[in-house]
Order: C-alpha cells, then sequence, then structure tokens
C-alpha cells in the first residue's frame, strides 16, 4: 500500500486518509499529524491497546524530507536549499526582523516570468513546486533547525499565482491549528502583478492573507522594459484588480519597488508612483536593487533613496526601505536562483517546454 505524505495534508485531510486505509482510528491519526508538524516526533504517549494502531498509521506515512543541498548564513540571514528527488533546489531564506522571524519561501523552481532585476528570472522556469515542497519548506526551519518563524512570505524563486492551486492548499496546510498553526494575517503572497491570479486570489482568499505587488516603476513605458508581464497587463488593468481587491477594508497591499538607478529612481517617478497608488489600502517597501550574476543595472546613491522615500512620505503613504540583508550569500530580494539547474536539465533533456 503507498505511503500517504504527512506534508502533503491538512489534519483532517490527513486523518480521512489514513482513517479510510484502515477503516478506523481518524482521532488518533489527528494527534499524529499533529505531533509530527509541530514537533518533528512520532506520537509516543498512547494508550496500550492504540499502540499497534498508532504503529499501522506511522507505516502508512511519508515523513521523509530532503536533504538540504545549500545552507549558508550571513550575520542573522539563513539561506537554505532543499534537493528533491529529480535533482531540482527549492531556495529559503530565514530574516530575522523586528515583527519576528520571517522565512521567505519559493513556489516555483525558476520563474517564466523574466525580470530583468531578478536572478530568478533569468533561469526560466524550471517546474511548479507542489504543495509538498512548499510545505517542507516551513517545515525544515521551524520544527528541523528550530527557527521560531513568526511570518511566511512567498517571495522566493517564482510567480505564486502561476502556481495558484499548490499555493492556495499549501497556505490551508499552514494555518491549520493543529499543525503549523500560522494565522492568516502572518502570511504574504507577492505576485509580479499577475491580474487573473489577483481577482482569484480576492475571491477565494481569506481577507487577512497579505498581498504584495511588484511595481517597480512609475509608468507603462518603464515597467515595460523591466517586467514582461506588464505587457500582457498593463498598469491601469493592475490597479483595477488592486481597487477591487481593496474594497474589503481587512485586505492590505504592500507595493513592491526595486529602486534601480537611472531607471526609475527620480522624484518624477516617485511622483508618478504616487499618483498611482492613491486610493489604495497601501505600504510602499523599497527594495535597493542587488547585484546579479552579471549585471546591467546598479543601486542609486544615498541622496537619491533619502529622496525619493521621503516625497511618498510628504504624500502620505507609510514607506519602508527594506535593508540589503543576504546579499553577499546571494538571499536578498532578486537574488536566489541558479541557472546551473537549468543548464544541467538541458543537457540530460529534461528541460520542460515553455
Amino acid at each position: 500500500m503507498p505511503k500517504t505524505s504527512i506534508y502533503s495534508f491538512d489534519s483532517k485531510d490527513y486523518a480521512n486518509a489514513i482513517s479510510e486505509k484502515l477503516g478506523r482510528g481518524a482521532l488518533h491519526a489527528l494527534k499524529v499529524y499533529s505531533e509530527w508538524m509541530r514537533h518533528g516526533k512520532v506520537l509516543e504517549d498512547v494508550e496500550k491497546q492504540a499502540a499497534s494502531l498508532v504503529e499501522e498509521m506511522v507505516r502508512l506515512t511519508d515523513f521523509t524530507l530532503p536533504q538540504p543541498s545549500i545552507e549558508k548564513e550571513e550575520g542573522p540571514i539563513k539561506k537554505f536549499l532543499l534537493k528533491f528527488s529529480d535533482g531540482l533546489e527549492s531556495e529559503s531564506v530565514v530574516i530575522p526582523m523586528q515583527s519576528g522571524v520571517t522565512l521567505c519561501i519559493s513556489s516555483q523552481v525558476g520563474c517564466r516570468m523574466g525580470c530583468a532585476f531578478c536572478e530568478t528570472g533569468k533561469m526560466g522556469l524550471l517546474r511548479h513546486l507542489t504543495t509538498e515542497e512548499i510545505i517542507m519548506q516551513v517545515f525544515y526551519a521551524k520544527v528541523v533547525l528550530g527557527i521560531p518563524v513568526k511570518n511566511i512570505v512567498f517571495m522566493g524563486m517564482g510567480e505564486p499565482f502561476d502556481n495558484f492551486e499548490m499555493m492556495k492548499k499549501a497556505i490551508d496546510i499552514l494555518c491549520d491549528p493543529r499543525g503549523l498553526g500560522f494565522g492568516h494575517s502572518r502570511i504574504t503572497v507577492s505576485t509580479s502583478g499577475h491580474v487573473e491570479g489577483i481577482e482569484r486570489f480576492t475571491k477565494e482568499m481569506p481577507p487577512a492573507v497579505n498581498l504584495a505587488v511588484s511595481v517597480n516603476a512609475p509608468n507603462d513605458e518603464v515597467r515595460s522594459k523591466i517586467m514582461p508581464i506588464n505587457q500582457r497587463w498593463d498598469m491601469k488593468a493592475l490597479k483595477d484588480s488592486l481597487v477591487k481587491y481593496s474594497e474589503n477594508p481587512r485586505r492590505k497591499i504592500f507595493a513592491e519597488y526595486v529602486l534601480i538607478k537611472g531607471v526609475n529612481d527620480s522624484i518624477d517617478s516617485a511622483k508618478e508612483l504616487g499618483d498611482y497608488l492613491q486610493g489604495l489600502n497601501v505600504k510602499v517597501n523599497v527594495i535597493l536593487y542587488n547585484p546579479q550574476s552579471k549585471d546591467r543595472f546598479s543601486s542609486p546613491d544615498q541622496d537619491t533613496i533619502d529622496h525619493f522615500i521621503d516625497y511618498l512620505r510628504k504624500k502620505g503613504y507609510q514607506v519602508l526601505l527594506r535593508n540589503n540583508k543576504g546579499r553577499k550569500i546571494m538571499a536578498a530580494c532578486g537574488q536566489l536562483g541558479n541557472k546551473q539547474q537549468r543548464i544541467n536539465m538541458r543537457e540530460r533533456g529534461s528541460l520542460p517546454i515553455m
């Protein structure tokens, strides 16, 4: 009988799957699930008559985790890669912040969006991660490494709305109070501006789950040059979807803006951005451009950064300058991704058709 991966289910579905195979034991299956997802231990403290039942549940469950292929640290920042059975790897970053430890996770290996300032885009899309592989990243950080992760951000490799079903199911598992137990408000999903995904997110996801949108430009001309997705959904279409999303006052939007020297960092750009965001319940996260493997961009100087942020603040926007943590270990925003994985797949003839 095939084993059931515990990372693919919330507690209820796991209990149903196991009890259907055994014809009994749903309550004990819930206990097995909770003990493992919270502590990484198999349930031991059970009455003697249930011991054989629990042993059978354990025999039917796959608890296996992929081994990390890389673990790197830069001060308090930790980056780890989990290698899966096909040789591809997810990339995750642990970031201590004022609001608690944040874990940045991937939803894909690579990305097909091709943003010019992002290392992941240079890989192309190799494949979607499964729900199981998304949850494994969180379990590894929180339970195996023992890191007190408080916030989850889908800001690693990939466009989460390009892999909507797996992302949605993963959030359900993350928020299971019998398991990993994250609150919806502790989860943020970041998109490059996938309008269909935003519309679906608005309809299907709890309003407490946060939305981050990579705006990154003051107008369509600039955005189309650095973000190919703008050629499918321009800034008006994106704004329209965000207005609908904002109709529920509980919904928050984080506008992500990568500041690139000579591209989108002028005061005129700040004015256009301020006008564009008007009417939205939005917080602006300014991110300094982080160096890539082959660079054609650079970060602006400090005066330019200060003037850009000061203008938006004077217009009443809450603006946060995101520090460049993890640059040296290629763990900062826009730096995740290993093009060698794509080369390896091409050489063995297993590169997916894009």
